[in-house]
């Protein structure tokens, strides 16, 4: 396996690359916007695929890496359920899986650093975010944060874990790289506490000032999402209500571009093709399966995804393969469903 614990000074933020050979695909969990350059320098050298970006939650430190190593990389961005960001790719909920190739991270719902935050577990080790530290445990005063759900979120979660699971946070800001779920519950001052009651008035009594970052980092997270409306300008977007009306067509193709886990979770659309995303470069080739099937049929490809984000992405990639007549759902199946789009099981 391939795994790099990548360290930007300012912010103090960890990122983490994974992959589980060399030239295969890759993962980054919480990207730095400044260290874009440095990530895809090393993807290069390690001849790896970024295929998934992951925010453990919305950062107020540091702006997000997301964005920008989608626009370069054409990955897909995830983060939880609960994030305010205004569009990425994937959203994960407690008891998903986020896969790529030879990898899987179980997805374990960790609140009270904020409400959105997410620890991710992968075999011997745990990415925490900003729940649990080494020697300390995240902040709690602001963004929706809850000492008491970090409790729960520590004791009843994390710490339950086998106690040789490596722990691997966001931040540092002693030159700590690594500890363990059994270092941190017998070392971390923070969890020498006897009841959730005793953490609250630890948590609540720290004073600590706000992030330096925060003030630009937080609204800058919140909007990392592809530009959509261009493709409306240029008449390749349907909106869910016109979709809608489509549905069934014979001279348009619905491709869902979602993964299996997805579709089993959120249903999918009648008579829909299956093409995951990670695998559309090489469908939209000559001699590839979309482009034989559109070439063939004659029918219009209409991407769809989960909220837009990858069929975007979709019918640019496809338009640089030279396949002209594609299109996507604006705002995928969230816009659909809430248009009161018809359903089926996947």
């Amino acid at each position: 396996m391939i795994f790099r614990q990548l360290f930007d000074s300012v912010s103090g933020t960890y990122s983490y690359l994974i992959a589980s050979r060399s030239g295969g695909e890759a993962l980054i969990l919480d990207p730095v916007l400044e260290k874009a350059d440095r990530y895809c320098q090393l993807l290069r050298e390690l001849d790896l695929k970024l295929v998934k970006a992951v925010d453990t939650h919305l950062h107020a430190d540091h702006v997000t890496g997301l964005g920008e190593l989608r626009d370069r990389t054409h990955c897909i961005t995830i983060m939880g359920d609960q994030s305010k960001a205004d569009v990425v790719s994937m959203r994960v909920a407690d008891g998903d899986n986020v896969t790529i190739e030879g990898i899987s991270l179980d997805v374990m719902y960790t609140p009270g650093h904020t409400d959105d935050s997410y620890s991710f577990l992968m075999g011997d080790r745990v990415f925490t975010g900003d729940t649990l530290l080494i020697r300390g445990t995240g902040r709690t005063d602001f963004q929706n944060g809850s000492a008491r759900a970090q409790y729960d979120s520590i004791f009843n979660r994390l710490l339950k874990l086998p106690e040789e699971t490596l722990v691997y946070p966001a931040h540092d800001y002693k030159g700590d790289t690594v500890s363990t779920i059994g270092e941190e519950k017998r070392y971390n001052p923070r969890l020498q506490v006897r009841s959730a009651d005793e953490y609250v008035e630890l948590m609540n009594n720290l004073k600590l000032p706000n992030p330096k970052m925060m003030d630009v980092a937080v609204p800058a997270n919140m909007h990392v999402g592809w530009h959509q409306e261009d493709l409306a300008k240029e008449g390749r977007a349907l909106s869910a209500c016109e979709a809608i009306k489509a549905l069934g067509r014979p001279d348009i193709l619905l491709v869902d571009l979602r993964e299996s886990g997805e579709r089993a979770k959120h249903g999918t659309l009648a008579g829909a093709l299956h093409a995951p995303y990670p695998s559309i470069e090489e469908s939209l080739k000559p001699g590839g399966m979309l482009r034989e099937v559109a070439a063939s049929t004659g029918r219009r490809i209409v991407f769809f995804c989960a909220f837009g984000e990858r069929s975007a992405m979709a019918v640019c990639a496809a338009k640089q393969a030279g396949l002209l007549n594609t299109a996507h759902i604006a705002g995928g199946m969230d816009a659909w469903k809430k248009a009161g789009g018809p359903v089926m099981a996947a």
